[in-house]
């Protein structure tokens, strides 16, 4: 089968697209044939190996995982032994980046736990946008930062992979939602549903009155403690991503804010889970939620599309294309 390979840290231009051996399932694994898989700021991280100390999980030297890849969707080819959930011929999409990886393949063995019947309304490339940037928004909405119906939500990074699917969980949990984006991005965001749109080319987020119930910072550059005078006095700040001196702030000094006022401030990490991909599934099925795509790439051109990641001005999610639907 064909793959994309990285044995090596460094650049897209490291990346190989090589002749490999198809995998076979073990016990309770699923064969799966992908149809589409989708780039996160994961891949960015398994491709340079930086920040460093991400090496820790990925390798130190060189890559642990060499096919990179963690959202996919596909067809059930076969089952090992112990699968009860899925049969050949299931369409199925999942987040392998707790499995192993290998999205960025024609097959791959996937333990079923990380999977989930794909949605109906939704084809491979549009179900390969979902797993980790959409469980990433829901975990970061519903379990750390704690969402209630009717509380006013501020998504800083609303145009993004995550954000996207953060304004859109955040109007299905009932919220009031305003999405910070570029001038190019205002139609996007509130025609997905976001209730009011913040300009930051034109306006400062943090010089307003309005106070937020909840802040997700899935980008930007503004301090924890600007994000600190936005919030209410019970208001939760939820970290999901952004430079560097932004998640320090969020490890070293968002536990000591917490504990020295009423105002609750942290990061979170996106863990993979079936249940929660049932949930967007259901949401989806809905019509309460759908993804943006931004681009679509063929395999082949895997180097390319992490390069256009890399720009940071995608809106939505960029998928790469491994056969036809």
């Amino acid at each position: 089968m064909k793959a994309i390979v990285s044995n090596k840290y460094g650049t897209p231009e490291t990346l190989g697209y090589s002749d490999i051996n198809r995998p076979l399932p073990k016990e309770e694994e699923v064969l799966v044939k992908i149809h589409a898989a989708s780039l996160n700021y994961g891949n960015l991280v398994l491709l340079s190996g930086k920040p460093f100390l991400a090496r820790f999980a990925f390798g130190l030297l060189k890559p642990k995982y060499t096919i990179p890849g963690s959202d996919i969707a596909g067809v059930v080819e076969a089952v090992g032994n112990g699968v009860t959930q899925f049969k050949p011929g299931d369409e199925v999409f999942g987040d392998l980046s707790q499995s192993g990886w290998g999205g960025f393949a024609e097959y791959a063995a996937v333990p079923e736990k990380a999977l989930a019947i794909k949605p109906e309304n939704l084809s491979f490339a549009e179900a390969a946008a979902v797993p980790m940037a959409g469980t990433t928004a829901l975990q970061a909405l519903r379990n750390t930062g704690k969402i209630l119906p009717g509380q006013k939500v501020l998504i800083n990074g609303a145009s993004g992979g995550v954000g996207t699917f953060a304004v859109q969980i955040a109007k299905a949990l009932g919220a009031e939602v305003t999405g910070v984006c570029s001038t190019r991005n205002l139609e996007k965001i509130t025609s997905i549903g976001a209730d009011y749109a913040i300009d930051y080319t034109k306006e400062d987020v943090t010089n307003t009155s309005k106070k937020y119930d909840l802040i997700l910072a899935v980008n930007g550059y503004q301090t924890i403690h600007a994000y600190k005078k936005l919030l209410t006095e019970k208001g939760r700040y939820v970290m999901v991503g952004g430079n560097g001196k932004q998640m320090r702030d969020a490890m070293l000094l968002g536990p000591f804010l917490s504990l020295t006022s009423s105002k609750k401030f942290g990061n979170m990490l996106q863990q993979a889970n079936q249940s929660d991909l049932n949930f967007l599934k259901e949401l989806i099925e809905q019509n309460k939620l759908q993804p943006v795509i931004d681009k679509e790439f063929l395999i082949s051109e895997a180097a390319e599309a992490y390069r256009y990641l890399q720009k940071g001005h995608a809106q939505g999610k960029i998928i790469i294309k491994v056969a036809e639907d």
